[in-house]
């Protein structure tokens, strides 16, 4: 959702609440997609501080449905977000830019509430979600779910930068 800062700007002193829906259907990132399992709307403060300088608050929980990193169990992530920002108008997008101040979510007077929430979600984003600590994963050859069961597989796992030595070690057994 956008929300014009034009108003809020031009008066000094105002702010003005809001509680916005998040609009976003999936969180798409990495090249992998996650639903939402849970979006509250994003309570909002937006604040005139003087000079053309606005402090933008906001705050919502959130739950992504993901997967474990082991053994593919879908699992719910929880995420409560809480951003604070300070946004000066006087500087120009170069000038942002130069002092690190990626405010993709600030387009002339419009504040774009999804992309400010969808940034802080990618800030928060685990690398490597696991159903529990001692999770055993799957098995690489036969794919049971050894949490749930175990399989007969052989769990030798050789290190393929030594497949050399060991076609030598194998030519010699044979004479």
């Amino acid at each position: 959702m956008i929300i014009s800062l034009a108003e809020i700007i031009n008066t000094r002193n105002k702010s003005e609440q809001f509680i916005v829906p998040v609009e976003m259907e999936k969180f798409e990132y990495n090249g992998g997609s996650y639903e939402f399992a849970r979006k509250d709307p994003v309570n909002l403060t937006v604040t005139n501080i003087g000079d053309k300088k606005v402090l933008i608050e906001a705050s919502t929980k959130l739950a992504l449905i993901v997967y474990c990193s082991r053994c593919l169990k879908e699992l719910q992530y929880p995420m409560d977000i809480s951003v604070t920002k300070d946004i000066d108008f006087n500087l120009s997008d170069e000038d942002r830019i130069k002092n690190l101040d990626e405010t993709s979510y600030i387009s002339g007077y419009n504040l774009d509430v999804d992309i400010l929430i969808r940034n802080e979600i990618i800030v928060g984003f685990p690398m490597k979600v696991l159903c529990s600590e001692d999770c055993k994963g799957i098995c690489i050859h036969c794919g049971a779910n050894l949490n749930e069961t175990s399989c007969d597989c052989d769990d030798t796992v050789l290190d393929p930068r030594m497949s050399v030595i060991r076609d030598i070690f194998n030519k010699f057994k044979e004479v």
